[in-house]
């Protein structure tokens, strides 16, 4: 049985989805409630859920796979796009069959394997597809998966594969996972739960698909929230990474061999929070790192934020060059491979300066070996977190200039 009620969508990325729906207004009939129309009907969608639960499932369950180091494998990813605001979108009220219901509950159409195969054709061989799961997870102890949007899950992971491109596949907005130690036995029963299923529907993946355990693991709703939380936390948060590398460890198939990102608490370079982080011992595991960096430029609101950055100006590049010598430092050095798995600027209207800040950060993380994943969530407008770049209605790059940048950036 599917839990029937679900709590409210994760702030940080909702001011996102009223931007999206103004947007959606002006070229579609669809709204941002939770059970807009979106532009695959619910009949085709359903017809092709009938189709995927007969097939997409018997795909990849035995590719040969390369045995490989983490650092190997990191060193073959160039740079990445964020599948934002899509199949980890929430949504109000009871369960219901229709996997595209979430899929567009925020605003974003049904993802095609045209878009993702337009993200490889510029250049893009990293795909990060973040995943709530929790709003399709039966009750403990099984915690079992709807089929259903497992099935999904699936077919859109497989529009990266099918392309050549290194797949991050997580848990995303969580909402069970707090990193108190009240919760923490909870916490480790179901995520070892959940990834033990994940683990077994693509266990036959080769080293292109990398698991992701957590996405942002925090204090939520705390004033600790995002200050690097408290001692305590940030143990927790260890321990939880710890059983997700263990779980997959023990999955079988290819799953001992396959390459896994783990976070620090919120996902935080911070100073406090790196010291604190306990890297597992497996040579195959990645941290997970995101870097809205500098703040001000990249992710504060419109009010408080600038619009005005330059690569000639040190006070706005010193917050990326701290950035990256802070990772060398306490992981690279040692031997521990860093994916800045979020990163972006918001769109103020200011594409040159975006440009400029693209392709330095990209050529900064690049002289220490450190892929970037750009935080798409196909928004373009309005007051909320506009990270758009592809739009994925019109199918076309809104920000050329921003798209030249980054990859100038990976290929200097």
């Amino acid at each position: 049985m599917i839990r029937k009620e679900y709590e409210k969508m994760d702030m940080k990325k909702l001011t996102a989805l009223f931007a999206a729906a103004a947007m959606a207004a002006s070229i579609t009939a669809c709204g941002n409630t939770s059970d807009a129309p979106a532009e695959t009907s619910a009949a085709d969608q359903s017809e092709a859920s009938e189709t995927a639960e007969v097939s997409v499932k018997d795909t990849h369950t035995n590719d040969e796979m390369r045995d490989m180091t983490a650092a190997e494998v990191v060193a073959e990813m160039k740079i990445g796009w964020n599948l934002g605001n899509t199949l980890d979108s929430t949504r109000d009220g009871e369960f219901v069959d229709d996997t595209s219901k979430y899929e567009t509950a925020w605003g974003n159409p049904v993802t095609t394997k045209q878009m993702v195969d337009m993200v490889k054709n510029e250049g893009f061989n990293v795909f990060r597809v973040p995943v709530t799961w929790y709003q399709h997870v039966g009750e403990g102890p099984d915690y079992s998966i709807d089929e259903a949007w497992m099935n999904r899950v699936q077919e859109v992971v497989n529009y990266g594969i099918d392309n050549d491109m290194y797949v991050i596949l997580n848990l995303h907005h969580e909402e069970w996972h707090m990193p108190t130690a009240d919760n923490l036995d909870a916490a480790k029963e179901e995520l070892a739960a959940i990834w033990s299923q994940i683990a077994d529907r693509f266990g036959g993946y080769d080293e292109h698909l990398i698991f992701e355990g957590m996405n942002e693991p925090r204090l939520k709703g705390t004033p600790m929230e995002w200050t690097g939380g408290n001692e305590e936390a940030r143990d927790c948060i260890n321990q939880l990474n710890q059983v997700f590398v263990d779980t997959i460890r023990a999955s079988g198939k290819n799953n001992p061999k396959r390459s896994l990102m783990i976070p620090t608490y919120a996902a935080s370079s911070d100073q406090k929070v790196i010291d604190d982080f306990v890297v597992p011992e497996d040579d195959r595991v990645i941290v997970s790192i995101h870097a809205y960096t500098p703040y001000n430029f990249a992710l504060a609101d419109n009010k408080s934020g600038t619009d005005q950055w330059s690569a000639d100006n040190a006070a706005d590049t010193n917050d990326i060059d701290l950035l990256f010598a802070r990772l060398d430092d306490r992981f690279l050095k040692n031997g521990i491979p860093v994916v800045i798995g979020e990163f972006g600027t918001r769109n103020r209207f200011n594409t040159e300066a975006r440009a400029a800040h693209a392709e330095y950060y990209v050529s900064k993380a690049k002289e220490y070996g450190v892929p970037c994943v750009w935080w798409d969530n196909n928004a373009f407008v309005g007051s909320g977190e506009n990270f758009g770049l592809l739009n994925r209605r019109e199918l076309t790059w809104n920000y050329p200039e921003i798209m030249d940048a980054l990859m100038r950036g990976v290929n200097s």
